[in-house]
């Protein structure tokens, strides 16, 4: 066979060897991630008796956010379990012995990974900001529809239609409250704080999510102005109405899609620290769909060890090492771009060239 039809072939070979390899590791990613919300979905599902369809919709959405992340923590994934396998295998001795180069047999690696890099980029400027925005949507609709879901008893709850809100004791289901105090400053100057017995929260059933009527019971109204009033009441119905619109709330900045992070950016009159959060963004989107490669020229260098007992020893192991190490410097450069010890783009990048020199190094010590 010649060569260039060899070299043809064991790219074709390998680069669909990490095709399921990808998608059992976006599997397993997005099962550690659900893994850390079972609690509160159950929480939603048995205490607040939230319907599966609801939970359904806030498990996709929370999917859809994290894809960005998890598009490249699956490459990796698939590059280590393919070339380790096929190390192990003597596949890749018998591939250097037939002449193939290594640029040849990373060849396919750096295909995928930028394959997967175009597709989260994507999703990073679209896709995901809009699971985000639904999620972020859907929860606060889902917090005032089953609004005392958002009082904690004994706990000063900020949450609640912009006001304070405490009470002894939660009955959730039922949404009845009892030893209540609430702090609300809604009427800037003259603030008022009311104290009852109990309470109950009734839903506006033509607009849930957006409007409620929390009925309290045996209380008093202090409002405190110029002078103090006090007001006694035996009952005193608080409608409240959603400070929290869906076409008016701002976006939380996941939420942003690039163009919109671009358009914030242009901005005269943006504070240097609103301008550090959107540029670390900005530049954060860019930088995970890079790394998709950089995961590649990594997952190829390690899982093309020599040692091959290391290698049946389990490319996961090695996966999730590497990842977590690599979020940790991550977390640690991004925090310093937004708190100005060093500029947005430096700090994200960062990481990134880090590791693609590490990439680079193990590749040279196992082809040498």
């Amino acid at each position: 066979m010649l060569p260039g039809l060899r070299g043809k072939k064991a790219v074709q070979y390998i680069f669909f060897e990490m095709l399921p390899g990808f998608v059992l590791g976006l599997a397993v990613f997005v099962s550690i991630i659900l893994m850390f919300q079972v609690l509160r979905l159950t929480e939603f599902a048995l205490v607040h008796g939230v319907d599966l369809l609801t939970i359904s919709q806030v498990i996709g959405y929370v999917c859809i956010s994290m894809l960005p992340a998890l598009f490249p923590m699956s490459l990796l994934f698939a590059v280590l379990l393919t070339y380790g396998r096929l190390s192990s295998d003597s596949e890749m001795v018998a591939m250097k012995a037939c002449g193939l180069s290594m640029a040849t047999l990373l060849t396919p690696a750096l295909a995928l990974g930028v394959l997967v890099s175009i597709l989260s980029a994507r999703t990073s400027f679209e896709i995901a900001p809009w699971g985000n925005r639904q999620f972020e949507v859907l929860y606060t609709k889902l917090g005032n529809t089953k609004a005392a879901m958002a009082i904690k008893p004994g706990v000063f709850s900020e949450g609640f239609f912009d006001m304070v809100v405490y009470a002894n004791h939660v009955d959730s289901e039922k949404g009845h409250l009892e030893g209540v105090f609430i702090y609300d400053e809604k009427q800037g100057d003259t603030p008022l704080t009311i104290v009852a017995k109990s309470g109950q929260i009734i839903p506006d059933p033509e607009r849930p999510g957006h409007r409620i009527l929390l009925r309290l019971n045996d209380g008093d109204i202090h409002r405190k102005g110029q002078a103090h009033t006090k007001i006694k009441f035996d009952v005193y119905d608080l409608k409240l109405v959603d400070p929290i619109k869906d076409v008016v709330r701002e976006k939380s900045p996941p939420s942003l899609t690039l163009e919109d992070i671009d358009h914030l950016l242009e901005q005269p009159d943006l504070k240097e620290d609103d301008r550090r959060t959107y540029l670390t963004e900005y530049h954060k989107r860019w930088a995970i769909a890079v790394l998709c490669p950089v995961f590649a020229l990594l997952g190829v260098g390690l899982g093309t060890n020599t040692n091959r007992r290391q290698q049946k020893a389990g490319g996961m192991i090695l996966c999730i090492v590497l990842i977590v190490i690599y979020w940790i410097v991550y977390v640690l450069f991004e925090s310093m771009g937004r708190g100005g010890q060093l500029p947005p783009a430096v700090a994200i990048w960062l990481p990134n060239f880090i590791f693609g020199l590490l990439g680079l190094e193990s590749l040279r010590r196992n082809w040498n």
